[in-house]
């Protein structure tokens, strides 16, 4: 095949693209020319933990906002890849939260296996796509920050897989110049022991400001003060939180919410989500959406409406994460190869994404967003070769996690659950989640 594909960014979606090419060719199909930009020094994305925080060593705006002591926050039997199960990686059935280093370990293990890294550009971001209309294709434009050398090739395809969870929303509130105490945005939070014996202002309800708070309270922070937009989160929180109305100001050391409250406090970290940012991308080719199941213009939730030699992955508001990934790897790959049809009236693609939009908003709790997003994976996969999986049974485990957090919102990862690969049932782990303070990779798979 002569066609040649841009895959712009390395992490668990760029990975999934590169693995779905990959499948192929061991099948004994003759696949694309596939090259990735990554623009970090490894793969992994978001998984690709650093310590820096703003720039790195590049003047590049650092991509993660990964944190140690992190653990996932849902249960791993809903992320596990069809076709890699955490039992062949590790060996053995682990438990259902790993923390970050045994997640990124499974991620590396299965494109290690798959041989595929050196389709990829590392240090290597893209500064511009372009598509010429003449001639059909793309101009992607990079920067090799080894060599501080910009050049631009041509593709067939582009496959924008760099995320949205990367580039902060940072809200200011007034008096945020006078404040003495430190104010960061979740992306730039990286140990919660800073904040030992300190009262922390969250701003949000988002799953930033629950993880976060709760390591914090967990490594001992004094008091935990979590302000909310619309509405609380409402769990049982321990006897150190509090949930207040939206702030409206601050001083040198005190936060005013909308109810006339006030609190005093050290620190102020903003849990305010982020922005589908892609600088390198013109509009005539930019994705502006909402983050929400439904996105914005595109078809199958994947295909550029507006050209659909264009795709996104991963760009949907997520319960499912990796295996979602997959199942949108692989139906690109299949419309890349010629497997699958585009349909080349553009209204009747721009009906398909209202159809979409509708089948979320018909929806009405978080029960009904698991099932509509487990619909569509289940959609996807069929119709690819990627691997058939239980998908009503990761979805059962959702259902089961959002009720262990109801039920305990600081001992909701003492839960385990059964794989949907593999029929086993995750061991407890060997430590309750809020005694366990050693992250380690080694600490968690002790027996």
């Amino acid at each position: 095949m002569t066609k040649r594909i841009a895959v712009i960014g390395a992490g668990p979606s760029g990975l999934a693209q590169l693995r779905a090419f990959q499948s192929a060719r061991t099948k004994g199909l003759d696949i694309p020319e596939v090259v990735c930009f990554e623009k970090q020094e490894n793969w992994g994305g978001l998984w690709n933990y650093s310590w820096r925080t703003g720039l790195d060593d590049y003047g590049e705006p650092v991509h993660n906002g990964m944190y140690r002591y992190l653990w996932s926050n849902g249960p791993k039997e809903g992320l596990e890849f069809a076709d890699y199960s955490f039992e062949e990686h590790f060996g053995k059935q682990i438990g259902s939260y790993p923390p970050r280093a045994v997640l990124y370990d499974y991620i590396e293990g299965r494109v290690k296996k798959a041989g595929v890294r050196d389709w990829i550009r590392f240090r290597t971001p893209v500064r511009h796509v372009q598509y010429n209309a003449a001639t059909g294709n793309f101009t992607v434009t990079a920067h090799d920050l080894k060599a501080d050398r910009m050049y631009a090739e041509e593709f067939d395809h582009v496959v924008v897989a760099s995320g949205h969870f990367s580039t902060p929303n940072v809200p200011e509130f007034p008096g945020f110049p006078t404040f003495n105490g430190r104010i960061l945005h979740a992306h730039d939070f990286r140990d919660a022991m800073e904040f030992k014996d300190r009262d922390i202002l969250i701003v949000g309800t988002s799953y930033s400001a629950e993880d976060i708070g709760s390591q914090c309270w967990k490594y001992g922070c004094k008091s935990v003060t979590v302000s909310h937009r619309t509405a609380a989160m409402g769990f049982d929180w321990p006897a150190n939180w509090q949930e207040v109305p939206l702030l409206t100001h601050v001083d040198t050391n005190t936060a005013y919410f909308k109810d006339g409250t006030s609190k005093r406090v050290d620190a102020i970290i903003l849990c305010t989500g982020y922005q589908h940012h892609f600088p390198f991308l013109p509009d005539d080719l930019r994705l502006k959406t909402r983050n929400r199941l439904a996105t914005s213009d595109l078809y199958k939730g994947v295909a550029w409406v507006h050209n659909p030699k264009l795709f996104f992955l991963g760009m949907q508001d997520q319960w499912f994460t990796f295996n979602m990934f997959d199942a949108q790897a692989w139906w690109v790959r299949d419309v890349i190869m010629g497997r699958i049809a585009v349909p080349a009236d553009k209204a009747e693609r721009l009906s398909d994404v209202a159809a979409r939009v509708a089948g979320e908003d018909a929806g009405s709790d978080a029960h009904d967003a698991i099932h509509y997003q487990g619909e569509y994976v289940k959609e996807l996969i069929g119709e690819t070769d990627y691997p058939a999986f239980d998908v009503d049974g990761a979805c059962a485990a959702f259902f089961e996690w959002k009720q262990h957090k109801k039920d305990g919102i600081m001992t909701f990862r003492d839960h385990a659950y059964r794989s949907v690969i593999t029929g086993t049932m995750a061991p407890l782990h060997h430590t309750p989640w809020q005694d366990a303070l050693e992250d380690s990779m080694a600490s968690y798979l002790r027996s």
